[in-house]
């Protein structure tokens, strides 16, 4: 072997080796997309400065109410390894977020992960109120625009169309509570890892008020008609799961998993319910709550699946802190004040925060489905405070003025776990996987 044929091999082998040991390369052997945090090595939002771990959460905690009254408003009509960064301070609200492509050549765009929406969207050029990261539609050869004739744009929300006519497709649409868009529906190619989706449909978005829209878009992984998971057709069946990485994780990362191919084998599940009213959300059947070995008492209307009446449990990416209906909540904070020395104090949502070091060991905090029991690990139910000794359970009752009826499963408690969602068959899979 010559010298230079030597020299090539070597500087080969070592960007081959840099790009195995580095986080952020592009991995695109299979389908998985690795997930990121927002504050991560690999993600281009930066953290605040000077702030604590412990105060971040108690700020996108804030953001909760704001969510719930979200989802409320997701009302049925009578109309009918993409890389996942945990989307905190800098987006406004507690969501990930994926890497994806768009377009061709490929833009890419860090979009929110919410598996409670359906349409996806991105803030596009020449866009009033949006961030400085848009969609460059007219860069793009596989662009097209969807006019109100077509089939697609009776299928989303909000929807403005003349009654004749071949005008664009445009609809506005509320998010987070407080603040709204307006947009052209439209359709582009979309790259998820080593996947492309052709003619993939979303909203090109025109203009924003309010704070809470996510700076590069929205991928929705929902059950409607316009979800990623239906524009895909039969490539993914309709099976997803992801790991969400910690908040507090930098080089590593979790996985998001589309398709049935690799899924877990030894996973449990719960049955998948769905509200006629609220088709979106991803409903479970909570039978009961234990706070270390004592099952709280609790009248089971209380957290009944009832679509009628609005109750039930849903599991959400976009949701911080998991909230509980008020009798639920207090039946559980009751029981754990008798586990744990106090005196209590109210840092933020929390009011059971107590001295750590007079604990030997807190107790455990399991989630009873049916079929399935889920101990949460103590990382996912004890945030300690930044100075002293102080922690605090993390879990909350319902904001004020929003519907009180709903217990919400959040992306704090289901870090470091398995979450699958397998829509044809009606299930929910969950398993300890460390995402880190």
């Amino acid at each position: 072997m010559d010298f230079i044929t030597t020299k090539l091999l070597f500087f080969a082998l070592l960007i081959s080796s840099a790009n195995a040991l580095d986080p952020c390369a592009s991995h695109r052997h299979n389908s998985d997309l690795s997930v990121i945090p927002i504050y991560g090595k690999c993600s281009p939002f930066k953290p605040p400065k000077h702030d604590s771990w412990f105060n971040i959460v108690i700020d996108m905690a804030s953001k909760d109410p704001a969510r719930f009254k979200y989802l409320s408003t997701l009302v049925a009509q009578k109309k009918t390894k993409v890389p996942i960064a945990s989307g905190q301070h800098v987006l406004n609200i507690g969501n990930y977020v994926v890497r994806v492509e768009l377009g061709t050549p490929g833009q890419v765009m860090f979009m929110v992960l919410d598996i409670s929406n359906d349409v996806a969207w991105v803030p596009c050029s020449g866009c009033t109120g949006c961030s400085s990261t848009t969609f460059s539609p007219n860069t793009s050869t596989s662009y097209g625009s969807l006019g109100c004739s077509l089939p697609q744009c009776k299928q989303v929300r909000g929807l403005s169309c003349p009654a004749r006519g071949t005008a664009a497709c445009s609809f506005s649409k509320p998010y987070g509570g407080d603040s709204s868009f307006s947009a052209n529906l439209v359709h582009d190619s979309l790259r998820l890892a080593n996947d492309v989706i052709p003619n993939f449909a979303f909203g090109c978005i025109k203009s924003i008020s309010g704070g809470s829209i996510p700076p590069q878009g929205l991928l929705g992984l929902g059950r409607g008609p316009m979800s990623l998971l239906s524009q895909s057709g039969a490539r993914y069946s309709g099976v997803f799961s992801y790991c969400l990485p910690s908040f507090k994780s930098y080089y590593f990362s979790g996985s998001l998993k589309l398709g049935s191919l690799g899924q877990p084998k030894k996973i449990q599940y719960t049955p998948l319910l769905k509200d006629p009213h609220r088709p979106s959300l991803y409903y479970v059947n909570l039978t009961g709550v234990s706070v270390g070995r004592v099952r709280v008492p609790i009248n089971p209307d209380f957290i009944a699946f009832n679509p009628n009446m609005g109750t039930g449990t849903v599991i959400d990416s976009g949701t911080v802190v998991t909230r509980f209906t008020q009798p639920l909540y207090e039946a559980i904070r009751d029981e754990f004040v008798k586990h744990v020395k106090g005196p209590f104090l109210t840092i933020g949502i929390f009011e059971t925060c107590f001295d750590a070091t007079a604990e030997i060991q807190p107790p455990s905090i399991t989630l009873h489905f049916e079929g399935l029991s889920w101990t949460l690990p103590m990382e996912n139910i004890y945030l300690h405070t930044s100075v002293g000794s102080t922690a605090c359970l993390a879990i909350a009752p319902p904001p004020n003025n929003v519907n009180g009826a709903l217990n919400t499963i959040a992306n704090l408690q289901q870090q470091n776990h398995r979450i699958l969602f397998d829509v044809p068959n009606s299930r929910v899979g969950i398993t300890r996987e460390v995402c880190n």
